[in-house]
């Protein structure tokens, strides 16, 4: 039995094998479960951020480089939301590089405005404008989005506080200034099935 199946009472565990078979009260039970888990997703993030500061092929780490996006959003005069946003828009990577984007969106998608989870969503694509010539693709693969209504704001978000966050003199504020914002973020989602 896992760790945590040997910590709860039987009254605090369901009573189906199947999901099928569950009741309301079951489901109640999980629901209680899955929003006190829900509550740790602060924490839980700022380990990843951490985990993040370790080697990396650029002049700075990659910790350094969210806190440096956030940092510029900030002085840049961002929203609350978007500041937390630049520091998390990376998280992925720590997870699973090839699709870093679409796991930090999934992450966050809960917790931001559609905007930001769009941005979030399609960051490495845009991205692209700057290396994929490197690699025989199209710079302008993004412009398939060209129409969609938050294509500028992720072409500038990528502009002023992404691909411009490797500068290892660049005033960047630590981890725990942006602390606040983290747990503000994940104290309250905006959906609650995604």
């Amino acid at each position: 039995m896992s760790a945590m199946g040997t910590e709860l009472s039987a009254a605090s565990r369901v009573g189906f094998t199947a999901m099928a078979d569950g009741t309301r009260e079951d489901y109640e039970l999980i629901a209680a479960h899955d929003a006190h888990n829900a509550g740790r997703t602060a924490e839980r993030m700022l380990a990843l951020l951490k985990s993040m500061d370790g080697p990396s092929p650029y002049p700075i780490s990659r910790l350094q480089h969210v806190l440096q996006s956030a940092t510029r959003a900030e002085a840049d005069g961002a929203d609350d939301e978007t500041i937390a946003v630049a520091l998390l828009h990376d998280i992925g990577d720590q997870i699973s590089p090839h699709n870093h984007s679409q796991v930090a969106a999934a992450i966050l998608k809960p917790y931001v405005s559609e905007r930001n989870w769009w941005i979030v969503q399609h960051h490495g694509l845009f991205q692209g404008y700057y290396w994929f010539a490197h690699y025989q693709r199209d710079p302008n693969e993004r412009d398939r989005y060209v129409d969609h209504p938050h294509y500028q704001a992720c072409v500038d978000f990528c502009e002023r506080w992404d691909q411009n966050c490797f500068d290892p003199d660049y005033p960047t504020k630590p981890l725990a200034h942006f602390e606040p914002l983290v747990r503000q973020l994940f104290a309250t989602a905006k959906s609650e099935f995604v």
